[in-house]
């Protein structure tokens, strides 16, 4: 039952602080109860609205437009009449005759009547029970309510039964708030808000409480409809933006309290322009562009739709014409013109003029930022405007408020949750935050004598979906969201194929602040970016405005899936090395405290390891600029900072090279796709690949390590039997401890992120301090870093739960868990932290009390504290003794502390410095002015306590990051280890035998390419994912002495050609990332990269055709392969004709078999390129079948999937048509067409060889004929010259 207290008026839905100034020109009305009818223009005055009147419609005044004050008369008045209708309209009602009879109840917050029926009558509280119609209930006293019995109410317009929440209604009206309720109103006002308009969500139920100070100023509660999606709490915080009128700043004591029709009110906030104030380097008139690919990023304008272009569309256009054709941007630029930036908006002085302060400080954030979403923080809420609050009540689910400007917002505890929101729908959003309270900026006027009315508030984020660091979605998703700078230096020549480019790239993950940077030499097709591009899939991508290639554009635009652009301004914005150089030294420099230009200047030693190499270099100046791109905009996302002073920098290795040794593996963008590596063709899922297939790792930071050593095998031979080692150490006797170890990583947290979240909170807080927040922030980062403790701790002892593995002699662990080595030796570390406090109590209490010991000056503090209150306990045993009686003793009264209390008895016996400070009945209650400076002294300690208490967090954070090397390297350990044992595990779901491959060790060039296979499986496909059957595992044997080193392969339709190819290059990469095979025996040789053609994909959008496509694969091929590569190509040239795909195929087979000399599998339909193929290098097969004649003469072909030497006699292309369910009449017509094919191309290239030979009798007649001719004119001069050409022509035709 709910039974309901005497209130306030104060809605349960709304908290304290949550309140709104406005400020009226003239009072606004109130429906009456039974609401208007739909045809009414104008409120008619009623008994519960006598001073209804029209609404006039908003307009922008001036801030020093009058205030009109409402009559005393008019209120007495309007008392009178309300108190003569509530004597009409409730009668007094008996006390048990009621019951059971049916009524409706007002509740004037809602301003709506809700009907129900009388249940009970309680004699002892003289309460009825009220049972509404949609089942709630309630405890009232009818005498001082508002009702109607339902005899009464046949006319009227109920609201339909619905389960709600109601108001409060304001049954007890409070003449004045209360010290409590000033104190809270105070802490939390929002005087400095003047943009007038409705703040009421619309359907929502409403609570109103007015505070009038001398008939003038109002002060307004509203509540948020709760978001059925977001769970948005009830409340409100300062927000408008609308006409604005005048404004104050001091909040004041109501002298009145009333109750208002909410629907009828227009709420006002008031903020005036404050220039932004802080001290971090981000240029408001040089913003970041918002180049976008097929997806919003912005919302520059966000026209509504729907309901919202209805309800605000013409009043956008009336108002906003300055965003439409006559639009220019901050410099007076119309688009079209050179240089426009869309980014940037000139507001019109027209317009400037009818703002008021509020307004302008909103639209001088916006016009600087049209590009991005404003969440502008306006005390416990961040408020969405004008164009932004479209993007809020579309994409986040938030509700418009009432009033003809578009307006929504919702608490600051959903912050992040709608950041992460619109940021992976591809916007930008920037958060503005109030960084002063109203009392700071009362102080402050006074102070400076100025005449702000309004708090200062920053730009204190930048997020877009590269610079997220926090959310749901970074909990959920292992996958990194890298921000890609790019950068190159293109020369052109005659020939294309001899164009050389050079390519700088860096790439960032935020989450875990990581860099990898590097430059590289690409190929004219950009295969090498391409690469990085399909292994990275980067979600944001900054290059300098204009300056990139056609050709890495196209890259750029083929293989990523819609980033967002960033394009900055060369040098200015895009750094090049030089300042990229000077800023990295000006980073590090201010984070080792070194301060003098000179020590800046030669600060190299202070830079991380790879950034002293790539200056040291000296021609790594790409890959120095692309770092550059990136450092500016984290920049100005305010990231920049946070993340340098901890970041680990890594080497790009796309080129397979590190310092000049081949390392890796290259998997080019055709192998990852046509492959299947990391994502399927068909969703861009995991379902189906070989990451899915090999993934059982437990950590986020363990499948982020796995992905990388997918896309980058190894090329090493000791690495890569180090890691077989490690893998088998973990299987056998080992099984037990890696499943305790994966036990005991399953229950943490995302380390990696979380320490560099952690590690990036010093300078947020720094930054952040001045910034007023609601919730308490501090418990929110204390409860990181325990957790981040814990984390470490048990990370530690899984590592050192499976130290006994390390003790066989030759293990490959031993490198990686032996303290010193891989593992850093941090015990002593966590030993430290651990005996400074306790983390579950301070978890749980939500502060740091500290160990005796962990803060000297901490310490200090309450021994002083301890002296007080002994010298005080001494002091009251110097009282008793002077005034006899024990009983005299310390009592403390409200925020009076340490009172000596006597008896009344002795009253007359005290000495003169007793000071009376309060009496009881029977006692005196005194102060001394010894015990007022004991007291004193005890209040100073104590507040100093506090403040060391709320340092120590910090101070033990500041004192964890110092240590930020040991922590990464205890993660990258932990991360290798969730690998090794995820591919142990891997190889328990091979189906059919699986063994640790050999790899055959390089005994120079003269070594012959291997890759000799038993019974060889397939890594990813299972006998219980095909159905009927099983799958059938071949011998497959690629060069080596006495071998081919090409197989050309055929066979019908869907006999498994491509399986099969798939699985010998899947098969490869297992070997060399180090993991077992699903074969009985394996043997091969290290691939240096492996090259992949195979399906039918067209670039449409970029002009290429099926053909040209396959073509550039194909070049690619030819031009990059070495004698370690593995090259397949599957049914090359059937994207053309016959005879010219047959010649390219069969062109392409005789290079790659005679000049590159490399390992290859060649799958094709052109059964008389097999035929005609006579050549030891290169081994004839097909996959073998059986036929059989069916229904109406057809073939029906059994798939037997075995490997068969020899080729096979045709495609049975007429069987797969069959089974497609091609009509049976069409097929035998086919079949005949078939037949009647084969036998005139046999006929048919018998004449054309019989034709060609008579041609070339005919030519060389021709030209015998020719030449007679040429040596008869020979002697005249005048014909000596066309003699000379016709003797060259003649020339190129004896040749042929």
């Amino acid at each position: 039952m709910a039974s309901r207290r005497a209130s306030n008026g104060r809605s349960p839905l709304v908290r304290k602080q949550s309140q709104i100034t406005a400020f009226f020109s003239s009072p606004t009305p109130s429906p009456s109860p039974s609401g208007p009818s739909p045809g009414a223009s104008k409120p008619s005055p009623s008994p519960l609205n006598p001073s209804a009147r029209t609404r006039s419609p908003l307009a922008a005044v001036s801030p020093s437009s009058p205030k009109l004050p409402q009559p005393q008369q008019k209120q007495k008045e309007v008392k009178k009449v309300k108190e003569e209708h509530d004597a009409a309209l409730v009668p007094a009602p008996a006390a048990a005759e009621v019951v059971g009879r049916c009524l409706r109840v007002y509740w004037p917050l809602d301003d709506a009547w809700y009907k129900g029926k009388v249940e009970a009558y309680d004699a002892a509280s003289r309460r009825h029970r009220v049972k509404y119609d949609d089942g709630d209930e309630e405890e009232v006293d009818l005498r001082k309510e508002k009702f109607e019995w339902a005899a009464v109410v046949e006319e009227s317009t109920l609201l339909p039964a619905r389960k709600l929440r109601r108001l409060r209604r304001m049954s007890d009206i409070s003449v004045a708030k209360s010290p409590a309720e000033a104190e809270d109103g105070a802490g939390d006002s929002t005087e400095d808000e003047d943009w007038k308009r409705d703040t009421v969500v619309e359907d929502a139920s409403e609570e109103v409480e007015l505070d009038e100070e001398d008939e003038e100023e109002v002060v307004a509660v509203r509540s948020r409809k709760r978001n059925p999606k977001n769970s948005l709490m009830s409340g409100s915080t300062p927000s408008t933006l609308g006409s604005g009128l005048t404004s104050e700043s001091e909040p004041r004591i109501s002298k009145r309290r009333k109750n208002v029709d909410v629907a009828s009110l227009d709420f006002a906030k008031r903020f005036t322009f404050e220039a932004v104030n802080t001290n971090r380097k981000v240029d408001p008139e040089v913003p970041m562009s918002c180049g976008q690919k097929g997806q919003t990023t912005g919302n520059d304008y966000t026209a509504p739709t729907g309901d919202a272009a209805e309800r605000f569309g013409q009043r956008d256009a009336e108002k906003f014409k300055f965003l439409g054709e006559g639009r220019k941007d901050a410099k007076g630029r119309r688009p079209g013109n050179p240089g426009f930036d869309p980014r940037t908006l000139l507001l019109p002085p027209q317009f400037l003029k009818n703002l008021t302060g509020g307004q302008r400080q909103w639209w001088e954030f916006k016009s600087q930022h049209m590009d991005k979403v404003l969440f502008f923080k306006m005390g416990k809420f961040y408020e969405l405007f004008e164009m932004d609050a479209h993007v809020g009540a579309k994409d986040l689910d938030l509700q418009y408020m009432k009033g003809e400007q578009p307006h929504c917002g919702f608490p600051e505890k959903n912050l992040s949750v709608n950041l992460e929101k619109l940021a992976e729908k591809g916007y930008r959003v920037l958060v503005v935050e109030q960084t002063e309270t109203p009392d700071q900026l009362e102080l402050r006027r006074k102070e400076m004598g100025i005449k702000d009315k309004v708090v200062r508030r920053e730009i204190c984020a930048v997020v877009t979906k590269g610079t997220l660091i926090e959310g749901e979605h970074l909990l959920a998703n292992p996958d990194p969201s890298y921000l890609l700078s790019v950068t190159e230096s293109y020369q052109r020549s005659p020939n294309k194929s001899q164009d050389t480019c050079t390519i700088g790239v860096s790439i960032v993950d935020v989450s875990t602040s990581k860099f990898i940077v590097g430059q590289f030499q690409d190929d004219p097709e950009r295969h090498g970016l391409c690469s990085i591009l399909s292994e990275m899939r980067p979600v944001e991508i900054i290059k300098p405005s204009k300056m990139l290639s056609p050709e890495t554009e196209k890259a750029l635009n083929n293989n990523t899936r819609k980033p967002l652009i960033n394009e900055l301004v060369p040098s200015t914005e895009f750094w090049d090395a030089e300042k990229t150089i000077d800023e990295i030294k000006q980073y590090y420099s201010s984070a080792n405290k070194q301060k003098k230009a000179d020590d800046i200047q030669d600060c190299v030693d202070c830079l991380p390891n790879l950034l002293r190499e790539l200056i040291g270099a000296g021609d790594k100046t790409y890959a120095l600029s692309a770092l550059g791109g990136s450092l500016f905009y984290l920049r100005q996302t305010l990231l920049d900072e946070k993340i340098l002073p901890c970041a680990e920098f890594e080497p790009l290795a796309c080129s397979g090279f590190i310092n000049n040794i081949r390392k890796h593996m290259i998997l080019d963008t055709a192998a990852l796709e046509n492959l299947e590596l990391l994502e399927n063709t068909r969703t861009g899922g995991l379902s189906g690949t070989l990451y899915a297939q090999l993934n059982h790792c437990v950590t986020g930071f363990g499948k982020r390590l796995l992905k990388r050593w997918i896309a980058k095998p190894l090329y090493d031979r000791r690495e890569i039997l180090r890691r077989q080692s490690a893998v088998a150490t973990f299987k056998g006797v080992g099984q037990d401890c890696a499943a305790q170890f994966r036990k005991d990583l399953s229950r943490l947290p995302d380390m990696e992120r979380l320490l560099a979240r952690l590690f990036s909170s010093c300078d947020e807080n720094k930054r952040s301090s001045s910034v007023v927040l609601y919730e308490d922030a501090s418990k929110k980062l204390l409860q990181q870093f325990t957790s981040a403790l814990c984390g470490c701790q048990q990370m530690f002892h899984a590592c050192s739960s499976i130290s006994t593995l390390i003790c066989s002699e030759g293990s490959q662990l031993i490198d990686l868990l032996s303290p010193g080595k891989g593992l850093s030796n941090i015990s002593s570390i966590l030993d430290r932290f651990r005996d400074a406090f306790d983390w579950s109590e301070a978890d749980r209490n939500g502060r740091i009390i500290p160990s005796e010991g962990c803060d000297p000056e901490y310490d200090a503090t309450c021994n002083a504290i301890e002296e007080i209150k002994s010298s005080l306990k001494e002091y009251l045993k110097e009282q008793r003794k002077l005034l006899r009686p024990a009983s005299v003793n310390y009592v403390n009264v409200g925020k009076d502390m340490y009172l000596i209390e006597v008896p009344e008895s002795l009253g007359g016996s005290v000495p003169r410095n007793y000071e009376l400070q309060s009496t009881k009945k029977g006692f005196y209650r005194y102060w001394t002015p010894e015990l007022k400076e004991l007291i004193l002294e005890l209040s100073k300690a104590e507040s100093e306590k506090e403040s060391k208490l709320k340092a120590i967090l910090q101070n033990l954070i500041q004192l964890f990051v110092e240590h930020h090397t040991e922590w990464r390297q205890l993660v990258s350990v932990v991360a290798e280890l969730d690998v090794l044992t995820s591919l142990a595990i891997a190889s328990g779901y091979f189906e059919g035998p699986s063994c640790c491959p050999t790899i055959k060790e390089s005994n120079g060039t003269d070594d012959t390419p291997t890759f000799h296979a038993r019974n060889l499986g397939h890594p990813i496909l299972r006998s219980d994912s095909l159905g009927k059957g099983s799958f059938v595992p071949n011998d497959v044997k690629i060069g080596g002495p006495g071998n081919a080193s090409f197989i050309v392969l055929t066979g019908p339709n869907m006999g498994g050609k491509s399986t099969l190819l798939r699985q010998v290059c899947l098969t490869i990469i297992l070997a060399q990332i180090g993991a077992d095979v699903p074969a009985e025996k394996l043997e091969l040789s290290l691939v240096d990269r492996i090259f992949v053609r195979m399906g039918a994909r067209d670039h449409i959008m970029a002009g290429q055709s099926t053909f040209l496509v396959e073509l550039e694969e194909t070049a690619s091929v030819l031009s990059s392969a070495t004698k370690n590569s593995l090259v397949v190509l599957d049914e090359l040239g059937r994207g053309t004709s016959t005879s010219d795909g047959q010649a390219i195929a069969a062109s392409v087979l005789e290079y790659l078999v005679h000049q590159v000399q490399c390992l290859g599998l060649f799958s094709t339909h052109y059964h008389r390129l097999a035929m005609e193929h006579n050549d030891t290098k290169v081994s004839l097969c097909h996959m073998a079948c059986e036929v059989v004649e069916g229904v109406g003469g057809l073939e029906e072909v059994t798939f037997l999937y075995r490997l068969t030497p020899g080729a096979c006699p045709k495609s049975y292309g007429v069987n797969v048509a069959r089974l497609a369910g091609i009509p049976t009449k069409l097929l035998q017509r086919a079949n005949e067409k078939s037949s009647e094919f084969e036998a005139n191309y046999g006929k048919r290239h018998k004449m054309t060889n019989d034709k060609h030979v008579s041609a070339q009798s005919d030519d060389k007649f021709s030209a015998i004929r020719d030449l007679f001719r040429i040596v008869k004119t020979w002697p005249r001069p005048e014909d000596q010259e066309a003699s000379i050409s016709m003797l060259r022509k003649l020339q190129k035709r004896a040749k042929v």
